[in-house]
């Protein structure tokens, strides 16, 4: 066996943690995308479904659009949350002579946080009705009860890379402002009738 000169040696030794950064990185994101959270929403079930690395984590009853509002059907992008958001009324008939409502505001239609799935004006979000889980009563919006909305936006941030501390979310659902947050990586939501 032929011997190495000390200056191959030297090249040798640079070049292995090197190597071992780019690899573990390649692991790293490997991992990450297996374990990237993916959501399944069932209309007819009335039932939103979180999945993390491929096994069920969290399944949550939900209300759903109206007949006459429906909740769109096909494949969607999560990658913006708001916590604590106000709410305005949309240029709909259905909103005429309705009023803004701010943050914490117990008359705003969306509490806790608003997570969205396609715009400008689809959401899930917390509601001020919670007898409304369950049936066909939104405008197009899923809706769940506000501990449920919480919790799957909390999820939604750890399993993204964009968690936080008890202090933050803590903070972030009360008082009279909003937080937005863009996840670090979109999650994929799927809808079906």
């Amino acid at each position: 066996m032929r011997r190495m000169k000390p200056w191959q040696l030297v090249l040798v030794l640079a070049w292995i943690p090197v190597a071992v950064i780019v690899l573990g990185r390649s692991f790293a994101t490997a991992r990450v995308e297996r374990s990237a959270p993916r959501i399944e929403v069932s209309l007819s079930e009335r039932r939103l479904t979180l999945f993390q690395g491929g096994e069920r984590v969290k399944s949550y009853s939900i209300a759903i659009g109206k007949p006459s509002h429906p909740t769109p059907t096909g494949s969607f992008s999560v990658s913006r949350i708001v916590w604590n958001p106000g709410w305005v009324p949309p240029n709909s008939d259905w909103a005429r002579g309705k009023q803004p409502r701010n943050p914490g505001d117990s008359s705003n239609p969306m509490q806790g946080v608003k997570i969205y799935f396609r715009d400008p004006a689809y959401f899930i979000h917390g509601t001020n009705s919670p007898a409304s889980i369950g049936e066909a009563a939104s405008h197009g919006c899923i809706r769940m009860r506000t501990s449920d909305a919480v919790d799957l936006a909390r999820r939604l941030m750890e399993g993204t890379g964009a968690g936080r501390d008890e202090a933050w979310y803590s903070r972030v659902t009360s008082g009279n402002s909003s937080t937005e947050v863009r996840l670090p990586r979109a999650v994929s939501m799927v809808i079906r009738s």
